[in-house]
């Protein structure tokens, strides 16, 4: 078995430590008790922690940037496991232009994806509305969940279909009993990478969201536009916090091995 050596783990330990710091400067910063962006080093304070009851929009934000998160994120994987399933057994002609018309948001900055929806919408009279939000990040959050949807499809073993097939199992309980287990690991990878990048979408978000639609980055972006203080650190260390907790409650009650690689699932049976 090969060690990695110093210069390896040297490059790792930096790798780690450059991914880490932001998010631990973020954290430190938000419990300053000063009114202006510092590094707290003797006192600490919940100040701005506190402040954040004062500010509603930031709560409503969040909870519009979950709700509209989970709900891109479900319909893009309503459209990506039968998308991911043609693509990855079936040679057709134009298979290889679809792929890549399904991949293409990809390729386009989000700038242009921002000012062509924001026309679009208009055109449409659904301009400023929730409903032009989910759609236009169902749009964008697709090829996340497409890729990893296909990933796992096409490394499925198809005799487990077959198998089942003889033993007289129909269309949907071959795929409800034996293709969506199998496949399960690269479903929920591609909803969570989808859901977070919807999450953290500012750059076409902030061409479509309107007051009562603006998401948690937008909310965040037109707030450090005017103010120059640690609110936004502590919203930061709150959503941090949040997802950490999630993540550990999950792990702890079902756990994450599960979660992304399916272990214990009932493709078998």
């Amino acid at each position: 078995m090969s060690r990695n050596g110093p210069v390896a783990l040297v490059f790792h330990t930096l790798f780690v430590v450059f991914m880490v710091a932001p998010i631990v400067v973020v954290c430190w910063v938000a419990f300053t008790p000063e009114g202006f962006l510092s590094i707290p080093t003797t006192n600490f304070s919940l100040r701005w922690f506190k402040a954040l009851a004062n500010y509603p929009e930031f709560v409503h934000a969040f909870a519009v940037s979950l709700w509209l998160g989970a709900l891109s994120s479900c319909v893009a994987l309503l459209f990506a496991v039968p998308a991911a399933l043609a693509l990855s057994r079936y040679q057709f002609r134009g298979r290889d232009a679809l792929s890549a018309l399904f991949l293409s948001p990809l390729m386009i900055p989000h700038v242009v994806l921002g000012i062509a929806f924001l026309r679009f919408f208009t055109s449409a009279g659904i301009g400023g509305t929730f409903l032009a939000l989910v759609i236009a990040h169902v749009v964008v959050v697709f090829p996340f969940a497409l890729r990893l949807t296909l990933a796992a499809a096409t490394g499925m073993d198809r005799s487990v279909e077959m198998a089942a097939i003889s033993l007289g199992a129909d269309g949907w309980t071959m795929f409800r009993r034996v293709t969506l287990p199998a496949i399960l690991p690269g479903i929920v990878s591609g909803w969570m990478l989808a859901f977070i990048q919807s999450f953290d979408d500012l750059t076409m978000t902030i061409f479509l969201a309107t007051p009562g639609t603006e998401t948690l980055p937008v909310r965040m972006f037109l707030y450090i536009q005017d103010n120059i203080d640690p609110l936004v650190t502590s919203v930061s260390a709150s959503v941090i916090a949040i997802t950490m907790t999630v993540l550990i409650l999950l792990d702890r009650c079902y756990g994450l091995d599960r979660v992304l690689t399916a272990k214990g699932g009932d493709a078998g049976r």
